[in-house]
C-alpha cells in the first residue's frame, strides 16, 4: 500500500489501509485517516490532519507554511475532513498566529487542479473550487458554494452558501448566499436558480429568493431597509433568514 520510494517521517501517523504513491513525502505531525489515497509526488507537511476516504492527487502540496511575511515558524495547523478530493498541483497552507492558527476544510469538497487555499481559510462542506480558483488568506467559503475556474477571492471575504461564481470572477467583497456573480470586479447576476433546483429547493423557496434578490439589488432600497423586508419574507420562507443575517453581518460589504 506504500510505495518503497515514498518518504514518511516516523512521527507521521497513517491508518493501516492508507495508500501512498511513488516519491510522496509525508512529514512529521501529519495524521491520515482510514481509506485515504496519497498520489505520487504529493508533499504533506504537518501539523496536518486528513480525514477518512480523502484522495489527494499527484503533485499537490498540502500543509505547507503560510505565504505570509508575518509568519515566524509558529506551530499552526491544517485540518481536512472526510471524503475530499484534492486534484493535481493544488496547494493548501496552514494557518497563522494572527488568526485562529488553523486552516480548515470540511467534508465532501472537490478542489480541482491548481486551486489554492491560503492560510486561515475555512471551507465548509460540498464546496467545489474549479481549476485554478484561489482563496486569499482568512476567506470563508460556506456549504455548497461553487467557485468557477480562475475565480480569485480577496483576503477576509466571505462566500455564502449555495452561491456560484462565473469563470474568471474577481471577488473583493462578500458574496451573499444563493447568488450567482461574475465579472472583474464581480457583480451580482441573479440567484443560483439551477443550483438550487439541483439541491431540491422548492419552487416556492426559489420564488421567494428571487423576491429577496429584487429587494436587495433592484428596488433602490437602503441596505438596512432591504434586510428588514427580507426578514419579513423569512417568516414564511425560512431559507431567507440566512440571507438576511449574512448581509446584516457583513464586514466588507456585499457585492453590488
Amino acid at each position: 500500500m506504500i510505495h518503497p520510494s515514498a518518504i514518511i517521517d516516523p512521527a507521521a501517523d497513517l491508518a493501516a489501509d492508507v495508500e501512498v504513491g511513488p516519491y510522496a513525502i509525508i512529514g512529521a505531525g501529519v495524521r491520515i485517516g482510514a481509506g485515504c489515497s496519497i498520489g505520487p509526488h504529493v508533499v504533506l507537511r504537518g501539523p496536518t490532519t486528513i480525514g477518512p476516504a480523502t484522495r489527494i492527487f499527484q503533485f499537490a502540496s498540502i500543509g505547507e507554511d503560510p505565504q505570509d511575511k508575518k509568519y515566524a515558524g509558529e506551530a499552526t495547523s491544517l485540518v481536512i475532513g472526510a471524503r475530499n478530493v484534492i486534484r493535481e498541483y493544488a496547494t493548501v497552507h496552514r494557518g497563522t498566529a494572527q488568526d485562529r492558527g488553523e486552516t480548515r476544510i470540511g467534508d465532501d469538497n472537490l478542489l480541482m487542479a491548481y486551486t489554492h487555499v491560503a492560510h486561515d481559510c475555512v471551507i465548509g462542506n460540498n464546496v467545489i473550487m474549479a481549476n485554478a480558483a484561489s482563496l486569499g488568506g482568512h476567506v470563508e467559503v460556506q456549504d455548497w458554494a461553487i467557485l468557477g475556474g480562475f475565480s480569485i477571492v480577496h483576503q477576509f471575504c466571505q462566500i455564502g452558501a449555495h452561491s456560484f461564481s462565473a469563470m474568471g470572477s474577481v471577488i473583493a467583497k462578500d458574496v451573499p448566499p444563493y447568488l450567482t456573480i461574475g465579472g472583474h470586479p464581480a457583480v451580482p447576476r441573479g440567484i443560483n436558480a439551477e443550483g438550487l433546483r439541483r439541491r431540491q429547493f422548492s419552487p416556492e423557496a426559489i420564488a421567494a429568493l428571487r423576491r429577496a434578490y429584487r429587494l436587495l439589488y433592484l428596488a433602490n432600497l437602503k441596505l438596512a431597509d432591504a434586510v428588514a423586508q427580507i426578514r419579513e419574507l423569512a417568516k414564511t420562507q425560512p431559507e431567507l433568514e440566512s440571507l438576511a443575517d449574512f448581509v446584516a453581518d457583513s464586514n466588507r460589504s456585499i457585492v453590488r
